[in-house]
């Protein structure tokens, strides 16, 4: 067989992430852990997180973050480890595909680690201990009532990965939310090479685009790509996205879901804007209360076209 092999600059980036560099194991960190990235975030965008975590859970937490003295401190603050982002040299995807590099990288160091929940950060906070129980298998959890096909998000980056005629396949499967995912170590480290590999499989930049860790989740639990309980929505993590806001309110200082539960973990609280409030009283004390979306500049609108036209510029072959 001849031939020139497949080319793309994910393929490159891709390379790198999957190398492990030789260290020795650190068995200092056991048990269940947190994880979370949280690349271009200040400290008012991360102290929700933090703050609510520690108040009900003692165990390792570790944020990817940049260096910035504003979040070191904080994190000091709380006893949660700042981990550095990956360095690659060349083009580099969006943060929400570097994070499962970033996270298979540092649960390969620690063999001690029991179970994981790696997780999104600006908009997720904690209403109870995450790990009770820890979890045997891994768990991907729903964030929608109807099925992928009724949510052109998640139908535009299953076509642009895996193509039209298997996300018509798939149009009536759950909607499962990578911004929550749990699980045993091993599983966890499976599950975050497996999400970088299925996203290289249109050979072009869009395996690195946002929206790509959404496809490649659910294409992971759906073709039975790994073994994963797909868990409803508002049992251990309540996903607010797409709950009508007159459902979901605060009582005694803790989001309740539309069936009158409280859910440990709750992610896109700050898509209701009563939630949003509440949680910065709660838990934002010292810091500006953010809004989900802040303004572009004329440079981010730049940025923006362009990262869109090389997504559609053929794949080099």
């Amino acid at each position: 067989m001849s031939g020139v092999g497949a080319r793309s600059a994910y393929l490159s980036w891709l390379a790198q992430a999957l190398h492990r560099p030789d260290a020795s194991p650190d068995s200092s960190v056991e048990g269940d852990v947190v994880l979370g990235y949280a690349t271009g975030y200040d400290a008012a965008d991360i102290a929700p997180f933090v703050r609510s975590l520690r108040r009900v859970f003692g165990g390792p937490v570790a944020l990817v973050v940049d260096d910035r003295a504003d979040v070191r401190a904080l994190l000091a603050e709380e006893g949660v480890m700042a981990a550095p982002p990956l360095r690659a040299q060349g083009w580099a995807p969006h943060p929400v595909m570097q994070r499962f590099a970033a996270f298979d990288r540092l649960l390969s160091g620690w063999p001690a680690v029991r179970g994981v929940l790696i997780t999104d950060v600006r908009d997720v906070v904690f209403q109870a201990p995450p790990f009770e129980p820890s979890p045997a298998r891994l768990q991907g959890f729903v964030e929608a009532d109807a099925p992928l096909g009724r949510h052109a998000f998640n139908m535009k980056y299953l076509t642009a990965l895996a193509g039209a005629d298997v996300a018509r396949a798939l149009a009536d499967r759950p909607c499962v939310c990578v911004g929550t995912v749990m699980g045993p170590r091993e599983a966890m480290m499976r599950f975050c090479r497996l999400v970088l590999t299925l996203a290289a499989t249109p050979r072009s930049e869009i395996g690195g685009a946002f929206g790509a860790d959404q496809a490649a989740c659910n294409l992971a639990a759906h073709l039975g790509l790994i073994e994963m309980d797909i868990v409803p929505n508002y049992g251990r993590v309540a996903t607010l996205g797409l709950t009508p806001s007159r459902q979901a309110a605060v009582i005694d200082g803790r989001i309740v879901n539309p069936d009158g539960t409280v859910s440990p973990i709750v992610h896109q609280y700050d898509r209701h804007l009563d939630l949003a409030e509440a949680v910065h009283a709660l838990w934002g004390a010292g810091h500006p209360r953010r809004a989900r979306e802040r303004p572009r500049t004329s440079g981010d609108r730049f940025n923006r076209l362009k990262d869109s036209l090389r997504r559609r510029l053929p794949e080099l072959r």
